[in-house]
């Protein structure tokens, strides 16, 4: 990452209802704006997408990102597999998509 934009691997993730991991990968590309989360023992280690639209707010001096969604949502998300394609991206979408509804997200997402 570059000096303005810290690298977010290894910061600890909050949903709505408590600590769900840490960060073990994250992208800023414009198309895939996005964070891989380790979820350790909570959900048997499995690893998870969120996508950047998730995120409520970023805390630098705790190093916590904070998700508006809650663990269950988190939980229930599609499963990441070892290979990224268009159709795990297009599930991704179509699940998160879910509870934002249509039209713009705030911030113009």
């Amino acid at each position: 990452m570059t000096e303005d934009r810290p690298d977010l691997v290894d910061f600890k993730v909050q949903a709505t209802d408590g600590s769900i991991g840490k960060v073990d990968e994250a992208t800023t590309s414009v198309d895939a704006s996005e964070i891989v989360v380790d979820t350790g023992p909570w959900i048997f280690g499995r690893r998870v997408i969120l996508p950047a639209g998730t995120i409520d707010r970023i805390d630098w001096d705790a190093e916590e990102i904070h998700v508006d969604l809650s663990k269950e949502q988190i939980k229930d998300s599609p499963e990441l597999p070892e290979s990224v394609d268009q159709d795990y991206r297009t599930t991704l979408g179509g699940y998160y998509g879910g509870f934002y509804g249509p039209g713009p997200r705030p911030g113009g997402f």
